[in-house]
């Protein structure tokens, strides 16, 4: 079953990389009328409490809480529980299937979406090598042959028991879409426009290129918020995201 149609302004996602509500609350006046999803990662979650929620839904904006929970299942599940009750539109989660069902369970009936990240957007061969999931100088017989092998184990796994979408960067964009088609919700992060630093991001896409892949979510973070004029940047990426979308029906 495919996800419900999104709104066109609704799929840049900036992300509220700041340490207090009131520089959070800045980028609320500066974007307001050109953004409406926001994410607070966990630097801004412990500096906000459940007022400043209501607020951003009282400006009818969207929030993405990435936390990338993972702990024991009934943690998880009590977890996610309270999450749902603040109101929050998508939540990331990172540890196993059982993870991925705890959250589910905790969920319960609620509009909330669950997304899994099945390989941080920092990550490389060599950090899953020094895990022992990948083969390396040092190690033969690792359980998996190849990098992808592993990401889509992860993803096919939280899928299944029940998760709604996927975090993807660079190329899994493309191989998930594939994979899963339209009943998987992607989102990108670390989106980069032409010419800025990827900076941490081992695999990162223009906001044109992810569109194109088949991502329906785009997540900006440092683009935006070290801009010259905030307002300007987004709503650049905003008619990138247009092109994309534009150019994708017309190849159809």
């Amino acid at each position: 079953m495919s996800h419900s149609p999104i709104l066109l302004d609704h799929r840049l996602i900036v992300a509220l990389d700041v340490p207090s509500v009131q520089e959070a609350r800045k980028y609320l006046d500066d974007l307001d009328g050109v953004v409406r999803f926001y994410k607070i990662g966990l630097e801004l979650f412990l500096a906000v409490n459940r007022e400043f929620f209501e607020e951003i839904r009282g400006r009818q904006c969207r929030i993405f809480l990435d936390l990338k929970m993972n702990d024991i299942d009934e943690t998880v599940r009590r977890a996610v529980n309270l999450a749902a009750d603040l109101g929050v539109d998508f939540l990331t989660i990172l540890g196993n299937h059982a993870t991925a069902n705890a959250a589910v369970c905790g969920r319960g009936g609620r509009p909330l979406k669950i997304l899994t990240v099945p390989l941080l957007s920092s990550w490389s061969e060599k950090d899953l090598q020094e895990l022992g999931f990948l083969p390396s100088e040092k190690m033969d017989g690792a359980r998996f042959a190849t990098l992808d092998d592993y990401v889509l184990w992860r993803a096919e796994r939280a899928m299944a028991q029940g998760c709604d979408g996927l975090i993807a960067s660079g190329k899994y964009v493309k191989i998930f879409r594939d994979r899963f088609g339209e009943k998987a919700i992607i989102v990108s992060p670390g989106v980069r426009p032409v010419g800025h630093d990827t900076h941490e991001h081992q695999r990162s896409l223009t906001p044109f290129d992810a569109i194109q892949a088949g991502a329906d979510y785009l997540v900006v973070g440092r683009p935006i918020r070290d801009a010259r004029n905030r307002r300007e940047a987004a709503q650049r990426i905003q008619d990138d995201i247009v092109l994309a979308l534009n150019a994708s029906a017309g190849s159809k």
